[in-house]
């Protein structure tokens, strides 16, 4: 190719001809280039874009309609050729482009040429060399490879036959275990499972023959811990259900002879013990519930005395424990170890799946089988057993003989522990032991608890416990407080599901509680004609007790009430008010709420709300009676009259009085955290407040439309006093009479100064329509004497004697 190459220079013309003829064929090709549009030289030119295909082909070139087809035929036949042409000179220009570039094209061959040659020389050396490494493997490291091979295929071989025989002995595990079972040797039976579920997981993990041996242990283990169970409980029930009684038994028998012992119930028609039961009455059902706690008492005491000497063994050892390895600690620099056969007796007791042992030994901490037949047994001459403890004759039967050197620590009880040297639990197992001891105490009085609401909620099943009024409820509340209590200091524990039952019972209770006392106030409050009412004897006790700082009901005096006449007012803490019946009632039933929280304190927090809604009704609905005239059509009253709204705003002021006075009874009785709950008192005293002022301003208002209305037609002429300002005067003592009696004093003084101050506004509003001023002519004289007459007047009033009226400020002023 470079021959040929060099032949085609040759022909080529001279240098300087060539480079002329090039130029000019580049001047050429350049003019060529710009005849083909600038489109075609973009570099996003894309046809697929419609402005890009519509610059290049125009639709209006193949437009056939109209009859233009012969001119558009030829138009897209010039189109054709114009687009052949722009591709010819691109094509040329693109040839002259690679003429130009030839001397590049053939260097780069021969670099090619010179690569393959070292690439040639670089695979001659390289099998050289393979050659040469393979001789030097052959000759020197195969032979040593081999031995190390062997030596390590003898190696795992060992390993594997290692592992076959525990294999081996991991698979006898069951068989054993079943052997061990059969002699009721549980430790032991536990001990080789552990160690082989321990070999499972360590050394034989991953192996596929022993994926199912892990579950059919732990199987092992749960049908071990339900022997064992089965076992402990048939000495538990002989224990826990000796009699509590000479004549009566647990279970069931204290309802049955309560029940059997009811003449009314027929058991022959009524089957079910449930239903005999619910068929008593609350003293009755009572009775019979005082007696089940009593015995669920005693039973709680008897567990507790058993578990007692269980955990006092358990004491000792961890006690003895300690002081024996203190003496190992001496002896250790003296003496070798010495390995102590001891012949021991065991028993073992069960809880949620852990073996519990009442005696252990002083040596190594590791547990060891025990025959099935051993049992617990006492020395001859051990004091006899307690009564809570065991009750069967096998409390008192001959220990076993020691063969060899035993030790033994006495227990608070009086039995003597043999401890064997291989029997030992660590320190941290026997205070796991005692802490398991006390949750069975705990999981006693639980399960008391639970039959208790069982019991309870049985007899609830036809609304007996929401129908109790509050005495019944009370008492029933304080029996099942003290049972808690009592469980309580036994157990060391509160359980919680009896509570949680009293406190729902409560709460349907205080549903009960408020809504019949709503229900009776919106009645009282429906028939209620806003008159006043006679207060008897027994309510003013009642505020009188409250006076004396407590709020209780007071128990009624026979005889004593019925011989003292009823008062006109009430008497709170030297202050009279005159009060409609509902009122009083009310403050009665206010009592009852308090005092219901002093019986039943878990009740505070829903008794303050029920309270606090109690309250809010009655300042609602009051003001829709009278304020809100709603009387007129409950009651039939023909108006609401001053007297009526005077009589309203006292009985509200009442209620006001005695609010700081619950709040402070409920704040001594709720928790610091529920204080909160305070702030409904503060709403509430807020709100009576905001009724009250309604009130007196609706007093206002009536005599405001009183005096618009009369001095509205005042005519300043004779006779004197005129008509007008007599009849202001009546209206003043009609409203002055209505009030005095029902208001305070100082409220009277300040209801009348706001009813004058509307009155000289009226007055003076209306001597400026006159245009009278203050000038000393006659027509001054004669508003002056009636403005006399009505101060004279309204002084003469019962209590406004001294009341400042000052009516020079109802002139106007002109010069």
């Amino acid at each position: 190719r470079e021959k040929i190459h060099e032949r085609c220079k040759n022909i080529c013309p001279p240098k300087d001809t060539f480079d002329r003829t090039l130029l000019h064929t580049h001047d050429k090709s350049r003019t060529d280039l710009e005849q083909v549009p600038k489109i075609f030289m973009k570099p996003d030119f894309a046809l697929d874009d419609s402005l890009t295909f519509n610059s290049v082909l125009p639709w209006s070139h193949f437009n056939t309609a109209g009859g233009k087809g012969n001119r558009d035929a030829a138009s897209s036949k010039l189109l054709q050729e114009k687009l052949s042409h722009y591709l010819d000179i691109v094509e040329v220009n693109i040839a002259h482009q690679i003429s130009l570039r030839s001397e590049a094209f053939f260097h780069a061959m021969t670099s090619q040429h010179e690569l393959q040659d070292y690439l040639k020389k670089t695979s001659q050396a390289v099998k050289m060399l393979r050659d040469k490494i393979a001789q030097i493997d052959k000759v020197m490291c195969e032979g040593s490879l081999h031995i190390l091979r062997l030596a390590l295929t003898r190696n795992n071989c060992v390993k594997v036959y290692n592992k076959l025989k525990l294999m081996a002995t991991v698979h006898q595990t069951q068989p054993t275990v079943q052997v061990l079972l059969s002699t009721s040797e549980f430790v032991g039976a536990l001990d080789l499972i552990a160690t082989t579920q321990e070999v499972l997981q360590q050394e034989l993990q991953g192996i596929h023959s022993f994926r199912h041996l892990g579950s059919q242990l732990c199987e092992l283990e749960k049908l071990i811990d339900k022997m064992m169970i089965a076992e402990f409980s048939t000495y538990s029930h002989s224990d826990l259900n000796r009699p509590l009684e000479d004549d009566c038994q647990v279970l069931e028998e204290c309802v049955i002879n309560k029940v059997s012992q009811i003449e009314e119930i027929d058991t022959d028609v009524v089957m079910k013990l449930a239903d005999q039961m619910r068929m008593l009455n609350f003293p009755q059902w009572f009775d019979l519930l005082k007696d089940i706690f009593s015995k669920f008492k005693i039973f709680l005491q008897r567990v507790k005395a058993t578990l007692n000497i269980i955990h006092n063994v358990v004491l000792s050892v961890l006690d003895k424990n300690q002081r024996t390895r203190e003496l190992e600690e001496i002896s250790q620099q003296k003496n070798a170890a010495k390995d102590n056969s001891l012949d021991t007796e065991v028993a073992y007791l069960i809880h949620e799946g852990m073996f519990i042992s009442d005696a252990f030994s002083e040596g190594e901490l590791t547990p060891i089988v025990v025959d099935a037949s051993s049992q617990r047994n006492a020395s001859p001459n051990s004091e006899p057993c307690s009564s809570d403890s065991v009750s069967e004759p096998e409390c008192t039967t001959d220990s076993s003989s020691s063969k060899e050197q035993t030790s033994s620590s006495a227990t608070p009880g009086g039995v003597d522990i043999i401890v064997s040297e291989d029997m030992k639990l660590t320190d941290l197992e026997l205070g796991k032991l005692a802490n398991n001891i006390q949750e069975l105490l705990y999981s006693a009085s639980d399960i008391c608890h639970d039959r208790a609401v069982k019991f309870l909620m049985s007899r609830a099943k036809d609304g007996f416990l929401e129908k109790l009024n509050s005495t019944e409820f009370i008492t029933l509340s304080r029996l099942m407080e003290t049972f808690i209590l009592e469980t309580e200091q036994i157990c060391g524990r509160k359980s919680t599901s009896l509570l949680g039952a009293l406190q729902s019972q409560a709460n349907k209770f205080v549903n009960r509680f408020h809504e019949e006392r709503k229900t009776k106030l919106s009645l009282l409050l429906d028939n209620e004609r806003w008159k006043q009412a006679d207060v008897p004897a027994e309510f003013q006790d009642l505020v009188d007790s409250i006076s004396d700082g407590k709020i209780a009901l007071p128990e009624k005096k026979s005889g004593a009430t019925e011989e003292r006449k009823p008062a006109e007012v009430l008497i709170v803490e030297g202050q009279q008010y005159a009060v409609v019946g509902t009122v009083l009632l009310l403050i009665r039933i206010i009592l009852e709420y308090c005092q219901c929280v002093d019986n039943i304190p878990s009740v505070t927090t829903d008794m303050l709300t029920r309270l606090s809604d109690l309250l809010k009704y009655f300042n609602s609905r009051s003001c829709q009676l009278v304020l809100g005239a709603g009387a007129l059509q409950v009651v039939g009253l023909k108006t609401i009259t001053t007297k009526n709204l005077a009589l309203s705003s006292r009985c509200l002021q009442l209620i006001v009085h005695y609010i700081p006075v619950i709040r402070a009874h409920f704040e001594a009785r709720l928790p610091p955290k529920q204080y909160n709950m305070l702030r409904h008192f503060d709403h509430i005293t807020k709100d009576y407040h905001d009724h009250i002022a309604e009130i007196s301003a609706k007093l206002v208002a009536i005599m405001d439309s009183l005096f618009d209305k009369l001095l509205s037609k005042y005519e300043v002429k004779a006779p004197v006093p005129s008509a007008c300002f007599r009849n202001i005067c009546k209206q003043m003592a009609k409203m002055h009479e209505a009030i005095f009696d029902l208001l305070p004093e100082e409220q009277t003084q300040m209801l009348f100064l706001r009813i004058n101050t509307s009155y000289k506004l009226h007055l003076k509003k209306q001597l400026s329509h006159l245009n009278v001023i203050n000038d000393g002519g006659p027509q001054n004289g004669l508003v002056t004497a009636d403005v006399a007459f009505y101060t004279g007047n309204l002084q003469a009033l019962k209590g406004l004697k001294d009341l400042d009226l000052n009516m020079a400020e109802i002139w106007e002023q002109k010069r």
